[in-house]
């Protein structure tokens, strides 16, 4: 059976610095530590003395940057900056951001991580009176709509733009004199703010960029916060008080780096806790417990840990080989998988396995895992995912749109099994999950969207709407 699909993609990362004299310096920095968060592009945006200059390309971060030149001259105190992945919007540079637009009132720059659920309406809208957009991403959307407002200050226009568009979404926008940091209503993807020894103040995806330029964490952007940045310090909005924390799951399962923090909690002790809590829920007789790099190696520790069974190094990875959803095509991430994992032989041959694994998309990489694993003489592999089984689309800025790119949402766990060639396969339970986060917020709520998982999604989907109706047979 076939899962043509693009795969399990993550949203985008930016970073933005106020204050610093080698702003874009240090902006290229924070966003060498999001590079997990998006391989497809990357731009920055410097201020310079109210001189707004950019440079944006397709590639990784050092592709893009590959001459000295591209960075100094982008002079200045402040900067954004953007590494994308693209969950809206096609590939190629128009979708490259962060966006920079130059107005005869003044000149601003914006880069945006999530996906918008009424982006198509919205621009239908602009575009029936006049407005044109220079992208199909829905990242534009956004500045169209602060052009659109009567308000004013800029300020109050953003906070009328923010209420109309609907979705996940962390927004950086620079101006000749401020940096604005804002965060969705239901704080999708995480943000973070820090500050540098010189008083610099940064706001970055996760905390391992503030770690990485030697910033201090100083709080989270709260969902429907709007955070202005100027010389005269930080000031704190809210643009809606409709909020309710419905963080990403998959942010702790697999997009975030081990050694960031969302909301307070490491995401290594989080992943760490879900591999006990699988080891609780999903026993089973083996010889050693073996991760699948570099994500799972967390929830693999931890597996490993409760069940006692001694954990082992049964897979390599080969670091200079990107994450495989980025090949366009399923021959081509098949490919992918044999160039980045190796099984090591002596370690696991007539040997039986747990092999653990945070999540299971389409079921193409796990198979050849199991295989790698096989071939190498292991003499049973049984598969244990620390999440629950992904069974239903998201909307809020990972790019998955339908059930049919889901193997969960067609095979039950007995036929995964089949198909991936595996001896056994569990999965964690949706509770074993949001008690190995542990964000102790006020019951009924978890402050964790679990929509993949059980279909229950925190907003309502405007234009995506229709769709999902028709999914479900409505």
């Amino acid at each position: 059976m076939s899962y043509e699909v693009r795969g399990l993609n993550e949203e985008c990362g930016i970073f933005g610095i106020w204050g610093h004299q080698d702003a874009a310096k240090v902006t290229y920095f924070g966003l060498h530590a999001l590079q997990h968060r998006g391989q497809e592009g990357a731009g920055i945006v410097a201020n310079d003395q109210g001189e707004l200059k950019g440079y944006r390309d397709l590639g990784l971060l050092a592709e893009v940057f590959d001459s000295p030149e591209h960075l100094e001259a982008l002079t200045g105190d402040a900067a954004i900056g953007h590494v994308r992945y693209g969950t809206s919007g096609s590939g190629g540079i128009n979708n490259i951001q962060p966006f920079l637009f130059k107005f005869y009132d003044g000149n601003f720059a914006l880069a945006h991580n999530g996906n918008l659920v009424n982006a198509k309406s919205l621009r239908r809208e602009v575009e029936k009176t006049g407005g044109i957009f220079h992208s199909n991403s829905d990242t534009e959307i956004l500045m169209h709509l602060i052009r659109k407002s009567e308000a004013l200050s800029f300020k109050e226009r953003l906070k009328e733009a923010l209420n109309q568009i609907k979705g996940g979404f962390a927004y950086l926008l620079l101006t000749e004199d401020a940096m604005y940091a804002t965060l969705d209503p239901n704080a999708f993807r995480p943000l973070a703010i820090g500050q540098m020894k010189s008083g610099a103040y940064v706001v970055a995806s996760e905390t391992c960029a503030l770690d990485t330029v030697g910033a201090t964490f100083v709080r989270d952007v709260e969902p429907g916060e709007l955070i202005t940045i100027t010389d005269s310090g930080m000031e704190i909005d809210i643009y809606t008080d409709e909020t309710q924390y419905s963080i990403c799951a998959m942010e702790y399962i697999y997009f975030a780096r081990p050694d960031s923090n969302i909301k307070g909690i490491n995401v290594h002790s989080a992943r760490k806790n879900m591999g006990k809590n699988l080891a609780k829920e999903c026993r089973v007789e083996a010889d050693m417990v073996i991760g699948v790099p570099n994500s799972s190696l967390s929830a693999a520790s931890g597996y490993a840990e409760m069940s006692g069974i001694p954990y082992e190094m049964g897979l390599i990875k080969n670091q200079y080989v990107g994450r495989t959803f980025i090949q366009p095509t399923q021959e081509l991430r098949e490919e992918g998988v044999r160039m980045k994992l190796s099984a090591v032989r002596g370690v696991v041959e007539g040997q039986r396995i747990i092999l653990v694994d945070d999540s299971i998309v389409r079921g193409t990489t796990i198979r050849r895992i199991v295989k790698l694993l096989k071939d190498a003489g292991a003499k049973e592999v049984h598969v244990r995912i620390s999440a629950p089984p992904l069974k239903y689309p998201c909307f809020y800025g990972i790019d998955i749109e339908n059930k049919k790119e889901l193997i969960a949402a067609n095979l039950s766990v007995s036929e995964i099994r089949d198909e991936i060639n595996a001896d056994s396969l569990e999965f964690l339970s949706e509770e074993g999950l949001i008690e190995a986060v542990g964000l102790n917020l006020d019951a009924p709520y978890t402050g964790l969207c679990m929509a993949y998982f059980n279909g229950d999604y925190p907003t309502k989907l405007y234009d995506y709407e229709s769709n999902l109706l028709v999914e479900q047979g409505v």
